[in-house]
């Protein structure tokens, strides 16, 4: 099998403002049309019946048109949920490399971001650095903000 990687979904409580918060913090970009599917083959695919969902897919920052995006949905019914957790298995976080760490996570808990871990910089098994943090957005999704030296 050959394969490309298109696309990641994170489900949002309310996905037009966890879209702005991408947007406006880490430069993610709007890809109209906004999607609104429900009906039997969105039941179908799901397995979920009566299902309805909203949303939009978000251009990821360092990439051109038709690079992989962020998906962000919002589902209803809603299903409930458990904060992510780091080591629950599954998707953990979703990670951007940023310029300036400090700078970054100061931006991102100002817009409402919410604190997680600590600053922290390590070297890696190839002799580099990485200075990382992990973070949640507004609905408690974990993202790491990343710097590579080498």
């Amino acid at each position: 099998m050959k394969a490309r990687y298109a696309h990641v979904n994170l489900v949002a409580r309310d996905w037009r403002k966890l879209a702005q918060f991408y947007e406006r913090v880490l430069g993610c970009i709007p890809l109209p049309p906004e999607r609104d599917y429900r009906g039997a083959h969105l039941e179908a695919a799901t397995a979920l019946p009566g299902a309805t969902l909203q949303g939009m897919h978000l251009q990821l920052p360092g990439y051109d048109e038709g690079g992989p995006t962020l998906e962000i949905f919002e589902y209803h019914p809603g299903g409930t949920s458990q904060e992510p957790q780091i080591n629950r298995p599954g998707f953990a976080h979703i990670a951007f490399e940023v310029d300036d760490v400090k700078a970054a996570r100061d931006e991102f808990l100002a817009a409402g971001g919410l604190a997680y871990g600590e600053l922290t910089v390590f070297e890696t098994s190839e002799g580099g650095q990485v200075e990382m943090i992990y973070l949640r957005d507004p609905e408690g999704n974990i993202v790491e903000l990343q710097r590579w030296e080498t």
